[in-house]
């Protein structure tokens, strides 16, 4: 089943009105985290789209009112839509946010870069999750299943010993926002064995939060499985890892991402760099 706008859009839309004054219209972006809001005509129908560069060209000008300054009509979507056929539509004309309308022009919901990409992460789990399922499986002669589910953090038992400071910043910025990736969990006996997504439990764990979204894989001979140690088992037991805090958090060192652009920058930036680049 393909994905519709209806499954990602917002639904509690900020806005204006085109009634609304300039001097209104900064006023209420500057408090938002948005570069700009859709506009709205009294019957709550869509007329247009005022951007930040937009407020900036009438700063002067605080008392004019919005209808007589945007441009008429703007990009839209409908709830009905392909997410993927919105995302080519947004990356095609470079905007950050599209408007959701009804069959009356309505203002619905809307659809931000950021829910594209939230989506994008959510699809990539289940693969994740099939993989490690068809592993198990030949490994350990033992058929899995898995569902989406919640998960209690303070039962995981990790099986990476390490983790890095600057990654774990990246992961609360997600899950502030809702578009964190599900951790992978294997289910055995009263285990929960945590298998991707160290960074997000450590994260969640920081933030308060008690239980994470997971696909869950659980085997189909319970009492079978139980009976075999698992590599992932045996890695845990060798680093000594029984819950989240036998991790080590790296303060010092970035994570190796960030390690290699912090290098190519360095060397972009560098005297070899200035020396050669005439070349490029």
């Amino acid at each position: 089943m393909s994905v519709r706008v209806r499954d990602y859009m917002v639904l509690s839309v900020e806005h204006l009105t085109d009634a609304a004054t300039v001097g209104e219209a900064v006023d209420t972006v500057t408090r938002s985290r948005h570069h700009g809001l859709p506009v709205v005509d009294r019957d709550g129908r869509l007329v247009g789209f005022v951007s930040a560069k937009e407020l900036l060209r009438y700063a002067d000008q605080r008392d004019r009112r919005l209808r007589e300054i945007i441009h008429p009509g703007t990009y839209t979507a409908t709830a009905d839509m392909g997410l993927d056929d919105v995302a080519r539509i947004m990356f095609r004309f470079g905007l950050r946010d599209l408007p959701i309308v009804d069959d009356e022009g309505r203002l619905v919901g809307i659809v931000s870069n950021l829910d594209i990409v939230r989506s994008h992460f959510e699809r990539a789990s289940p693969a994740k999750a099939e993989t490690l399922r068809k592993l198990l499986a030949d490994r350990y002669r033992v058929d899995f299943t898995y569902r989406r589910g919640l998960v209690p953090i303070d039962r995981l038992k990790p099986t990476q010993w390490k983790v890095f400071e600057d990654e774990l910043e990246g992961r609360r910025y997600e899950l502030e926002r809702g578009f964190a990736e599900p951790v992978l969990v294997v289910q055995k006996g009263d285990d929960w064995i945590l298998v991707d997504g160290h960074h997000r439990a450590l994260a969640a764990r920081e933030m308060g939060l008690t239980h994470l979204q997971a696909f869950i894989l659980t085997s189909t001979r319970p009492e079978e499985f139980a009976r075999q140690e698992i590599g992932l088992e045996r890695e845990a037991r060798d680093h000594h890892l029984a819950t989240l805090d036998d991790i080590e958090i790296d303060r010092a060192a970035h994570h190796p991402l960030i390690e290699i652009t912090t290098q190519l920058i360095r060397r972009f930036e560098g005297p070899e760099w200035k020396a050669t680049s005439g070349d490029a």
